[in-house]
């Protein structure tokens, strides 16, 4: 009995790169739920770089209600304090190695989470943040001069775009590929080619896109390599008092100007589920009606998740 016993292993006696193979299918409740406390060995695993290339935070959602002012959603407080916690833990096991970070279309990030966040994660390449309802100009600001080394970024539709694109164009060195979840117009696209001239990836699917915008940055962005445009509603935005028209098949100017590209993603099929959605959603995809996780698609592989 006693040689039984003792050709029995005991889990922390577990060779490293299997417990790490092991965490590697949990998700960030399990990795964060308190394993690193059972031994120094799991601790030891639970530190492994492997683990924390990516900080996917797409499953946690806030607990808000809507508010008809700034920030136009309040979010519960006990919400606010699991994501700080996870954040916490995350960030501390993690140890500076996250070079890619997720959040969900309803995850409500403040500015102290935020700030929080960059500073412990200074390789971050690529960020998916599609709600900034919480987040202020200085906020993200901060966040962006501390991330010298962000290629990627996935973000809503702002009204004032030009400040952060500056901060981007003037922190970023390698920045190269934006996704826009939200309406499309003049001010982002000449915004993008006066501080953004070398971007090659652009996404803008579902959501509305002004015809005359959609020119602007085949003209202006030179260094443009793929352009998604997958699901848009397209609109014509003629001098008042004449009405917007949708624009149902793409022209022969916009062909010839997109013929560069190395990839045009487009897709205006009445047939087609998702440009129906972005119709009967007028332009601003509600997401939260369709299937979890449907967020997260786009044409462009890189930017898909």
């Amino acid at each position: 009995m006693e040689e039984s016993a003792s050709a029995v292993r005991r889990w922390e006696d577990l060779d490293n790169d299997i417990l790490v193979k092991i965490f590697q299918s949990f998700d960030i409740f399990e990795l964060t739920s308190g394993i690193a406390h059972v031994c120094s060995s799991w601790r030891s695993a639970c530190c492994d770089p492997l683990l924390w290339k990516t900080l996917d935070l797409s499953m946690l959602i806030s607990n808000y209600i809507k508010i008809p002012l700034e920030p136009y959603v309040y979010v519960h407080g006990h919400s606010d304090k699991q994501l700080t916690r996870i954040l916490k833990i995350s960030l501390s096991l993690s140890r500076g190695s996250i070079r890619t970070l997720i959040f969900h279309f309803n995850l409500y990030v403040s500015d102290d989470q935020l700030t929080y966040t960059a500073e412990r994660c200074p390789q971050l390449k690529r960020l998916v943040m599609p709600a900034w309802n919480r987040i202020k100009k200085t906020g993200i600001c901060k966040a962006i001069r501390m991330w010298r080394d962000l290629e990627s970024l996935t973000m809503p539709s702002i009204a004032n775009p030009p400040y952060l694109m500056e901060e981007i164009a003037q922190n970023c060195r390698n920045f190269r590929e934006l996704k826009i979840m939200g309406p499309f117009d003049l001010l982002f696209a000449s915004t993008l080619n006066m501080y953004l001239p070398k971007l090659k990836v652009l996404s803008l699917r579902c959501t509305t896109l002004n015809r005359d915008a959609l020119i602007l940055i085949l003209d202006g962005l030179q260094n443009l390599e793929v352009l998604n445009i997958s699901h848009c509603l397209l609109i014509d935005v003629p001098l008042a008092p004449a009405p917007k028209k949708i624009i149902k098949k793409l022209d022969r100017i916009i062909l010839q100007k997109a013929a560069r590209l190395r990839k045009f993603l487009t897709c205006m099929e009445d047939s087609c589920i998702m440009c129906q959605r972005t119709k009967n959603d007028e332009g601003i995809m509600r997401w939260y009606k369709y299937e979890e996780g449907l967020w997260k698609d786009d044409e462009v592989s890189s930017l898909a998740l």
